[in-house]
């Protein structure tokens, strides 16, 4: 099935239940500032001001301007596609007159940055719009719409994750043979990048690298540090295949002199990483809350003598790196309602920990899963042992 077509299908069944009339994406010049929803629900951009409308009644209406309508009536995605020139404001307000909402919907939000996708000044602009009509009181944020939307994946959706996390683990595995002492981070981040690419891809976010303990696991961008003997090397990657983004984290131990294994410490730590992942899999089951998740799995890395991670669990992944409503993590003030809401089946996550080794480096591991009722299910084969080299 058409991928923008599943979505929008979805679309209806959700106002209906939800009980919305209308969800619009209103926009303008969208190469400029794009609605992260226009890419899910229309496959175009823009180069004017626009409006996509749905309707519970199982409608889908564009409003365009005239350069802009023939790639829009292309895409077929739309029942009317109606064409101004000059006026906007007069298209637009007969098109809401028509459908006479009791709530028009749109995407602003304060928790979510995948919500939030109308600029302040399109949103005044609206308002503006509306003023004068029985429709000024109507507007409602769409954030609890479009984060169901965002994360209950179709069937066609969780395929694409399927092969973005396949590829990923795939470029992993061709990179590692060349993956060689005395490489710097960012060496090896483009050996990553270019085997994406070589698969069809783009990277879903500049990759981590870490040579060793030399650099810190967090967000920041691979450097000029050299991978020696005795360092674990740690990467933080993914590729981003048809707009749907895989997060992985990978590992591998090289030797030091007269090593033949990994140092006890370091196997002792990878040992336990991986068995919290095994067991927190089974946790991400439809209706279990992502507080609980990540409770219980911080639970097992202090109990085994090491210090809490920093970060949540586990977040969304879709045509986002971090996508979606509900998390897996802790009750940050940050972090809003969602560690709370409960999992739903086609929800797609990662499941990611890792504990900090003094003169080796960062044992990270992080795997890409679907929320079923019999728990996660994997989307690629996962690491499960240690390479040394």
């Amino acid at each position: 099935m058409d991928l923008i077509k599943s979505k929008i299908d979805q679309t209806f069944d959700l106002l209906k239940d939800l009980d919305i009339d209308l969800w619009m994406i209103f926009c303008r010049e969208s190469e400029i500032m794009t609605d992260p929803s226009l890419a899910m629900m229309v496959g175009a951009h823009v180069s004017a001001q626009a409006a996509f409308m749905f309707t519970k009644t199982g409608c889908s209406r564009a409003i365009v301007w005239k350069y802009d309508a023939e790639n829009i009536q292309r895409t077929g995605y739309f029942d009317e596609v109606e064409i101004f020139t000059t006026d906007f404001k007069e298209v637009f307000n007969r098109a809401i007159a028509g459908i006479n909402p009791r709530q028009i919907a749109v995407n602003y939000s304060l928790t979510s940055s995948t919500a939030d996708g109308i600029s302040y000044g399109m949103y005044l602009k609206l308002k503006d719009y509306l003023k004068e009509t029985p429709y000024k009181a109507c507007l409602i944020s769409a954030e609890e719409f479009l984060l169901k939307l965002r994360s209950r994946k179709t069937e066609p959706e969780i395929e694409k994750l399927r092969i973005a996390a396949t590829i990923s683990e795939l470029c992993w595995q061709e990179a590692l043979p060349e993956i060689k002492t005395g490489m710097t981070e960012i060496e090896i981040a483009a050996l990553i990048a270019g085997r994406i690419k070589g698969h069809g891809g783009v990277q879903s976010f500049p990759s981590i690298v870490n040579a060793g303990a030399k650099t810190s696991p967090g967000h920041g961008l691979p450097t000029t540090a050299v991978l020696e003997p005795g360092d674990l090397l740690h990467v933080d990657f993914g590729a981003e295949i048809d707009g749907y983004c895989a997060d992985l984290q990978r590992l591998a131990y090289f030797l030091k002199p007269g090593e033949s294994s990994a140092p006890d410490v370091l196997r002792k730590a990878f040992n336990k990483i991986k068995e919290i992942v095994d067991v927190s899999a089974i946790g991400y089951t439809v209706g279990a809350r992502g507080i609980d998740i990540d409770k219980a799995a911080r639970q097992m890395l202090t109990a085994a003598g090491y210090e809490e991670y920093q970060h949540s669990l586990g977040h969304q992944i879709g045509r986002a790196v971090h996508d979606g409503g509900s998390r897996v993590g802790p009750k940050y003030e940050e972090h809003d309602r969602t560690p709370f809401i409960p999992l739903e089946a086609g929800n797609a996550f990662t499941v990611e920990l890792g504990v900090a080794l003094e003169n080796i480096g960062y044992v990270g591991l992080e795997e890409d899963l679907v929320v079923t009722t019999n728990g996660g299910e994997f989307l690629c084969n996962r690491q499960t042992e240690l390479p040394v080299k």
